[in-house]
């Protein structure tokens, strides 16, 4: 089974009028006016980065040529691919299909993609929150975690480390829904995450522990 995990440091990317242009044309209309609809340039400059990485992986771990790819998206919002549908024979049986997902925020955009299993993805920028202290804004944010998720969120150590906690939960939270493709309407409470206790480092993948869904 194939398994891909790419990430972009847009951040690092700062392309000039024609590279721009060129980029555009490199994606579908409707995905470059999507673009065009970003207020801040730094959040159009990670969309298209994020839409030329999902591209790339169709082409390079797919086989499909550039040109001939159709990505559309599910009513939810979650992307697949329409085109081309490849005809196979008795004798060359079909692979299992490909899964993939994309985020960005801050300085990164994120790709996430297996074969024969859903995937989805999310990255968060560990920040303050702008306007409220890190005891209210997790008030506000109370009914999206379980009783356990808030004992370990809250029990993290300082304020930072219980920030990085609770988005590493939303995180994962986001990944989920999004895998299952039914957005934003899912109770996120039905979900529960276990957290392995190993502190994350760079370079390192770290997975749950394990998930209760209910």
């Amino acid at each position: 089974m194939g398994s891909v995990r790419w990430a972009f440091r847009c951040g690092s990317w700062s392309p000039s009028r024609s590279d721009w242009l060129l980029a555009a044309r490199c994606v579908q209309p409707e995905e470059r006016d999507r673009i065009g609809q970003f207020v801040f340039a730094k959040d159009a400059k990670s969309a298209m980065a994020g839409r030329l990485l999902l591209r790339r992986f169709v082409c390079e771990k797919m086989g499909i040529p550039w040109s001939e790819i159709r990505l559309e998206r599910s009513p939810r919002g979650k992307p697949y691919l329409a085109a081309p549908l490849k005809v196979r024979s008795d004798f060359d049986p079909e692979p299992p299909a490909w899964s993939f997902n994309l985020s960005h925020q801050g300085d990164y955009a994120v790709l996430a993609a297996e074969q024969g299993l859903q995937v989805g993805v999310d990255i968060m920028k560990t920040e303050m929150p702008g306007s409220s202290t890190v005891p209210g804004f997790f008030r506000i944010m109370t009914r999206q975690f379980t009783a356990y998720e808030w004992s370990v969120i809250q029990s993290a150590g300082p304020e930072h480390q219980q920030l990085a906690t609770f988005y590493r939960h939303w995180a994962l939270k986001e990944s989920f829904i999004k895998a299952i493709g039914t957005g934003l309407g899912f109770n996120l409470q039905r979900v529960e995450f276990h957290l392995s206790s190993e502190p994350l480092t760079q370079g390192r993948t770290a997975a749950p522990d394990q998930d209760a869904s209910r």
